[in-house]
């Protein structure tokens, strides 16, 4: 097989691997971006700030369910296969998207609408639990020699093509549809979107094969035995939750959290704050894969320690400039160095994350990292960031946030060269096919 058509068979691959990806991303982003609509279908309140934080903590409560999505649904993928696995997840999103979509008000069935839209985001979390490991996993076993960075780095890239999508969507709908309308029932228009796609994205994940990788192994441990490899990997899976604690939080700041500060704190326009969230997927779309091949060429650790170094010393800055003087150019400048920052280091993270889980459980441990730190940190970001300038009466807290993530991201990456975990990252970083 030439180069040429090796490649044009990897793009492919690609993009059927990444497409479920979009619909996991879609689905978060549109709940972020109509939280405040939301709110007031489903959570209704006396108190404005009561009744957001209710939507946000829902918003938090789907990411509870990834480390338990990641433990059984991710042994299921490292035992029975990553096509298969990938399959599976595809239809649990799917299945939150269309309850979320589709169930009434408070004001037609009372407790019980809250109640299903907490079902159906903890569908969606259980399901994103093992969708972004499985992913990443499948891309790095399918990846050329020297391009594994390039390659993992469109897990990352594709969920960007899913927060622009949802961002011109949102213009749309409110160049179409007056404020009453988008309050009423126009917030449920991407959710009924989203279900629309699945049976294309399903048809299109049908289609992948088994990496080669996966079927050369001789022995396929038990869910057993990959209960017991992880337990006896625990100190590398906690290491790999710190290291995601900044990527997790930094995303969710600069895309899920984007319109809700715009609209509640800056108090800027929402088709600005939507067009500033479209720029910041274009940009992230455009850093992470450039950032993964990055790291292909001087390697994983200095990546990683420059980009937290960067954080904590601009973070907090940049954003008290912003709400100085809030206008829609500040706030896409700050974002789209925030988005540098992120593409920066998630174009390194993510691949190394990969790198650092043994084999057999590569799946569920990736997973289990991953979303350990999502559901502890960058999930409920959205609504940290409400709670710390609420009780601290700060606007520019989120940066404080964000600096946190970043020292665990700096002290993870400390943790793990020194642990005598170099060798991988320099083996896998800079060789040519």
């Amino acid at each position: 097989m030439s180069s040429s058509t090796s490649q044009q068979h990897g793009f492919r691959t690609v993009f059927r691997v990444v497409s479920g990806n979009f619909l996991e991303m879609y689905d978060f982003m549109v709940y972020g971006f109509y939280a405040a609509a939301i709110a007031r279908t489903f959570f209704p309140s006396g108190n404005e700030f009561a009744s957001l934080m209710l939507s946000l903590a829902t918003f938090g409560a789907g990411f509870l369910m990834r480390p338990l999505g990641a433990i059984v649904l991710g042994a299921y993928i490292d035992h029975h296969g990553r096509r298969k696995g990938l399959i599976l997840t595809l239809v649990l999103m799917a299945c939150g998207t269309l309850l979320i979509a589709c169930v009434p008000g408070y004001a037609s069935i009372g407790v019980a609408a809250p109640l299903l839209v907490l079902a159906g985001r903890l569908l969606q979390g259980f399901s994103a639990g093992v969708e972004l490991g499985g992913v990443s996993v499948y891309l790095a076993e399918i990846a050329q020699p020297g391009k594994k960075g390039f390659y993992v780095a469109w897990q990352s890239a594709s969920q960007q093509v899913a927060v622009i999508f949802a961002g011109l969507l949102g213009v749309a709908l409110h160049a179409l549809l007056s404020p009453e309308q988008m309050g009423e029932w126009g917030w449920r228009v991407p959710f009924v979107i989203g279900c629309l796609i699945v049976p294309f994205l399903f048809l299109i994940r049908r289609s992948l094969e088994e990496t080669e990788e996966f079927k050369a192994r001789k022995h396929r441990p038990s869910v057993g035995e990959i209960y017991r490899s992880m337990a006896a990997n625990w100190r590398i899976i906690v290491a790999g939750c710190l290291l995601v604690v900044m990527t997790t939080v930094s995303f969710y700041m600069i895309t899920a959290y984007t319109p809700t500060f715009g609209k509640t704190v800056l108090k800027l326009d929402d088709v600005d704050n939507l067009i500033v969230t479209m720029c910041i997927g274009l940009s992230n779309f455009i850093w992470l894969p450039l950032m993964g091949a990055v790291s292909d060429r001087v390697g994983r650790k200095p990546m990683l320690i420059l980009f937290t170094v960067l954080t904590l010393a601009t973070a907090y800055p940049a954003v008290s400039w912003l709400v100085a003087e809030p206008s829609f150019g500040r706030l896409l400048m700050v974002e789209l160095w925030l988005s540098f920052l992120y593409g920066g280091y998630n174009g390194a993270m993510v691949v190394a994350l990969t790198e650092v889980m043994p084999p057999a459980v590569r799946t569920a441990g990736f997973s289990l990292a991953y979303s350990l730190a999502t559901a502890l940190f960058g999930g409920f970001t959205p609504a940290i960031s409400t709670y710390l300038i609420h009780s601290t009466g700060n606007k520019a807290a989120p940066g404080l946030w964000l600096m946190f993530a970043a020292a665990c991201g700096l002290a993870a990456t400390l943790t793990i060269f020194r642990a005598g975990r170099q060798q991988a990252y320099v083996e896998a970083a800079g060789k040519a096919a």
